[in-house]
């Protein structure tokens, strides 16, 4: 009776959190010869590409708004050269003594040439299509619909043709495109987790087949529950952190690269994109909630397969 006690004491012991060494001898995992920290690697990359192109969409987008919030376009259309041109210093004119307009620019025509040359050709603008006057307008509040109301009726007063648009107008098929596209970031996160979640429940079940009867002995010895299932999840917290540092690593060198290739376009939409300190640090976090998922999940699945086993 007094060898068996002591017996269960030693087990105790070696199962406690302070023998971790005694305990990851008796029910033995094979932690870096396996797949685990390799497919967790492999998640780990996936989300940190995923989560870096929703937040840099939303970067993209909260600069585009910020930038367009204030901002119109008059346009005059007229045929005739010297009419439009009337009827556009007659809006410049309107707009200086608008208390509602922190600036103004008109658009050379040198410009508006530039931008139609790809489609118009070289110096054929003018002969082939009447060009409306463009001017550019700063409006000291939000350009809402109200002050573009407000400000085309102020204008046809003086110039019939002219034509207020909120710049912001021309790109809100494009804000909802990408708030599909950061949805979608948000979806594959999602997925991604609950693959991780759903590989250490794989990894998991698979150790505990293979050592069910070392564990029925230790749990007969006075091994608790929690005891075993502390000794399942250190291995796999092992190997998710090990995963975890490989796949931060690759992804975050995925990130730069495909970063340098988007700001190889030289757009400004797009140069709005990019991701700031707090963006970096949710980015590193990425794995630290990898280990975690997986440790939790690896003693969910450890306590319930145990307690079904004995």
């Amino acid at each position: 009776m007094t060898r068996t006690s002591a017996l269960n004491r030693a087990v105790v012991r070696g199962l406690s959190p302070f023998g971790g060494d005694r305990a990851a001898r008796l029910v033995p995992q094979a932690r870096l010869a396996g797949p685990m920290p390799w497919v967790i690697a492999i998640m780990v990359a996936l989300t940190v590409v995923a989560a870096a192109g929703g937040l840099a969409l939303q970067n993209m987008v909260e600069a585009a708004r910020a930038e367009l919030s204030g901002g119109a376009t008059v346009q005059v259309i007229e045929a005739f050269p010297a009419a439009r041109e009337e009827q556009a210093r007659a809006v410049e004119t309107a707009l200086a003594a608008d208390p509602a307009v922190a600036s103004y620019r008109r658009v050379p025509e040198a410009e508006l040439d530039a931008l139609l040359e790809p489609w118009l050709g070289v110096g054929s603008a003018d002969a082939t299509v009447p060009v409306p006057a463009l001017i550019d307008v700063r409006l000291r509040g939000a350009a809402d619909r109200a002050a573009i109301d407000r400000l085309q009726t102020r204008l046809l007063d003086v110039a019939p043709d002219a034509r207020v648009d909120a710049q912001s107008g021309w790109l809100q098929p494009v804000f909802g495109a990408i708030t599909s596209l950061q949805w979608l970031a948000i979806a594959l996160v999602v997925l991604l987790a609950l693959t991780s979640a759903a590989a250490v429940w794989l990894a998991a079940r698979s150790a505990l087949g293979s050592n069910r009867n070392t564990i029925e002995i230790v749990h007969l010895l006075g091994g608790t529950d929690g005891q075993i299932a502390r000794i399942f999840q250190r291995s796999v917290g092992y190997d998710a952190a090990l995963g975890g540092a490989v796949g931060l690593a690759i992804g975050i060198a995925g990130v730069v690269v495909l970063g340098r290739q988007f700001a190889a376009l030289a757009s400004g939409m797009v140069a709005g994109g990019g991701l700031t300190l707090p963006d970096w640090l949710t980015l590193a976090a990425i794995p630290v909630a990898g280990v975690a998922i997986a440790v939790i999940t690896a003693r969910l699945t450890v306590l319930a397969a145990v307690r079904r086993m004995l």
